[in-house]
């Protein structure tokens, strides 16, 4: 294996192609050892049985997590009808369901259908939405009934891919997905059953994009692990890629540099801003008649 130094200055984006079986916080742990540095966080979880796209930001680079437009993405699944499970999808215990022996492609079709758009989604009970100040998966995991309130949620494309029989009683569904943040896509699996009437949960789930970020921009922990340099999106490459772009002066870029305000020239936030040197100095939002730092990247001396 190559010997990787630890990660230095001002890091960068590393976006990882997720193994089964590991939580997000797993990956993060993971990427902490192999960059040498405590300072990585990630941005949009990923349940364990879960693989694929899941953004990291390393050393300075962590500020920019809460930046990026990560709301829309794209999932390859598969949902199994003619049985429900308690998490809504293969890691939980089965609580019934009936035989989707008559279910024709016609008619999952048609149900994938009616949960495209702008849909009301009630969140798999054992979700991290938080009930009381709690995540809901811990209460239904201490005994407790949860009800989770619905929300609004845009799922703009969800397309049969093709479907199998893996038992006579049940039918699995290879989808595509896309869909906004904060989407259950074992909740789909869920409510596709339901409405079928034969109940349905989720047995694979990988995600293919997020934002701008698709598979093919992702690595594995191995892969990444025999890399000599640990962070494959530097910051300035990572802010170019996923932001607007405006370039400064060198007085513009020590004002903003130190806080301060700049002229506004109409560009819609937030954006990088880059001194002439070419490396970024803040990301900018315009407003209120001029153009202020959200985040410094890199502050006077």
């Amino acid at each position: 294996m190559t010997k990787i130094g630890a990660a230095r200055g001002d890091g960068g984006l590393v976006v990882v192609d997720k193994p089964a079986g590991w939580t997000s916080h797993d990956v993060v742990g993971r990427v902490r050892r192999i960059a040498r540095t405590r300072r990585v966080g990630h941005a949009g979880t990923l349940d364990p049985m879960a693989t694929g796209v899941l953004v990291l930001g390393v050393e300075r680079a962590t500020k920019l997590l809460g930046h990026l437009a990560l709301t829309d993405k794209g999932y390859a699944a598969t949902v199994r009808l003619g049985q429900s499970t308690l998490t809504d999808d293969a890691e939980g215990e089965p609580t019934g369901g009936a035989s989707a022996v008559g279910v024709t492609r016609a008619a999952a079709e048609a149900g994938l259908a009616a949960l495209t758009g702008s849909i009301s989604q009630v969140p798999s009970a054992v979700s991290a939405v938080k009930v009381a100040g709690q995540r809901a998966y811990a209460r239904v995991r201490a005994g407790e009934e949860v009800e989770l309130a619905p929300r609004r949620v845009t799922v703009s494309r969800l397309d049969l891919i093709g479907c199998r029989r893996p038992a006579p009683e049940l039918l699995d569904l290879d989808v595509e997905v896309d869909c906004s943040s904060g989407t259950y896509v074992r909740a789909l699996a869920r409510d596709l059953g339901a409405a079928l009437g034969v109940g349905g949960h989720l047995t694979a789930l990988r995600r293919v994009r997020v934002g701008p970020f698709t598979l093919a921009d992702a690595l594995t922990l191995e892969q990444l692990a025999e890399r000599a340099d640990p962070v494959p999106v530097p910051l300035d490459a990572a802010v170019a890629a996923a932001f607007p772009r405006r370039d400064l002066d060198a007085a513009a870029a020590a004002r903003l540099a130190h806080g301060g305000r700049l002229e506004p020239v109409g560009l819609a936030g937030p954006y990088g801003a880059f001194d002439p040197a070419g490396a970024v100095v803040a990301l900018v939002e315009e407003s209120g008649g001029a153009a202020r730092p959200l985040v410094v990247l890199r502050p006077a001396g």
